[in-house]
């Protein structure tokens, strides 16, 4: 769950002064209660376990698809604040969204393992629109609210697979249900800004027809990841009254936890094939570390330094390609492929603007991390056989991402030298190779470009004992 929370105080980029008592504002009691309308932007991509293969052989594989690309939308909502009840910090609360997306995703499989283009079968997926009807419940801290949300979602979902001469699609608007979480805080006048993470479950989606005049199916579970901002317009109620600028200046340390899920481009095939086979690999979980930094600040502005270092329990062991049998029996030869991510650091930059006690800020820097892959080659031409191949790689790349801080109060359990923060991260760490000999002695390669997409939440501690206007 999403904490919230900071402090306002007067410091800015003047030398650090002796701390007062803040004043008692009139403004410093927000009311959440009202309509509300507002438009939002973002990013998704789908973890959607797909089986496929022609009917009653030993022709089939179970592959992932992963759609991914950009969003938009609007959305309209009501708050209560439930003041009446002598419970004035919580937040109940409806909204519904629909959003236009341009999520794609397009694979090569069965066959595929010298040339795709010519061999291999196609898979293509888009998720090219979706809308969310959902509740919302959450604690305020003042103008910061951070809730939890769920509800039914649906979206039209395309797949379609092909190869030289045939294909065949299936276009429908699904329906599931949706689940998630987020952190909005008051800008100015009567606006509002957040930063939210959905997960949708579309069902599953199946289909059939023919290639290579033969008789051919899919199903394809569709998981969607969104990660979003938004900007809302609150119609009617009391405008916002900006408080005193928090003052962000100096060291703090902190923890976080969150979850973490890859977009893992992979090949596998013939070594040096120019053209192998493609598949995703996309291992998921829960992360948890601790974080360090330093900042400086010059009145609004925020800048600064922060290191982290995580742990992870991110898995995708569910893939078989090549030949995979009947009902997962393999028959001819297979390959499954478990891939982790087991632990991740970043060292990056901040740059912010601090609206009263909320800091709204961007971050990008070094990353780095560990991904272990291990790859079981099983064959039963009468006589079953196995060979089993791990490799462990430490890669470097980038981080960019963008979150908000803001004062912790947790029902007055916290005093005012802490901070929550939400964040979400894009991490790239490269490519990774491994190359290793067949049951049947021939050398295969297999690469994954190594992304993450991490959504988390933190306390922090800040050692300059910022004073705190009380809400």
């Amino acid at each position: 769950m999403v904490l919230g929370g900071v402090a306002a105080a007067d410091a800015a980029d003047l030398p650090r002064p002796s701390y007062v008592k803040a004043p008692r504002l009139e403004a410093t009691l927000y009311d959440w209660t009202g309509f509300y309308v507002g438009v939002n932007a973002g990013y998704g991509v789908g973890r959607n376990l797909t089986s496929s293969g022609f009917t009653g052989t030993i022709f089939n594989e179970t592959n992932r698809l992963a759609p991914q690309g950009g969003l938009g939308g609007v959305q309209a909502g009501y708050n209560w604040q439930a003041g009446n009840f002598g419970l004035g910090n919580v937040v109940v609360g409806v909204e519904a969204d629909i959003q236009g997306a341009d999520l794609n995703d397009d694979r090569c499989g069965i066959f595929a393992l010298t040339n795709c283009t010519a061999t291999g079968v196609r898979y293509a997926q888009r998720l090219g629109w979706f809308g969310t009807a959902r509740g919302r419940i959450g604690l305020a801290n003042g103008p910061v609210l951070s809730y939890v949300t769920g509800g039914v979602a649906y979206g039209g979902v395309r797949t379609s697979l092909s190869e030289t001469t045939d294909s065949f699609a299936t276009s429908e608007t699904r329906t599931g249900w949706t689940i998630g979480s987020g952190v909005e805080a008051a800008l100015a006048g009567n606006w509002t800004g957040k930063i939210e993470y959905l997960y949708l479950n579309l069902g599953t989606q199946t289909g059939a027809g023919t290639l290579l005049a033969a008789p051919t199916n899919f199903s394809s579970d569709i998981r969607e990841h969104i990660f979003r901002v938004g900007l809302n317009y609150r119609v009617g109620g009391a405008s916002y009254r900006e408080q005193p600028v928090a003052n962000w200046a100096g060291f703090y340390v902190g923890g976080n936890v969150g979850s973490a899920i890859a977009r893992n481009d992979s090949t596998y095939g013939v070594a040096g094939t120019a053209d192998p086979g493609r598949h995703e690999l996309s291992p998921k979980g829960f992360i948890g570390g601790a974080q360090t930094g330093y900042n400086w600040q010059a009145s609004n502005w925020v800048f600064g330094l922060e290191a982290d270092f995580q742990g992870s329990t991110q898995r995708d062991n569910e893939l078989c390609l090549v030949w995979c049998g009947i009902g997962g029996v393999p028959f001819l030869d297979d390959v499954t492929i478990d891939q982790r991510m087991t632990w991740l650091g970043t060292a990056r930059a901040r740059i912010g603007y601090s609206v009263g006690s909320s800091l709204f800020y961007l971050t990008g820097g070094a990353a780095y991390g560990n991904v272990r892959t291990t790859l079981v080659d099983t064959s039963n031409f009468g006589v079953f056989a196995s060979q089993q191949v791990t490799s462990s790689h430490s890669r470097s790349g980038y981080v960019v991402g963008g979150g908000l801080e803001s004062p912790a109060n947790l029902f007055g359990l916290l005093g005012p030298n802490w901070t929550a923060k939400t964040e979400y991260l894009f991490v790239d760490l490269g490519s990774v190779t491994d190359v290793h000999t067949t049951i049947f002695g021939a050398t295969f390669a297999h690469t994954s470009h190594l992304q993450e997409h991490i959504f988390r939440s933190g306390l922090n501690y800040h050692f300059n004992t910022p004073v705190v206007a009380k809400y």
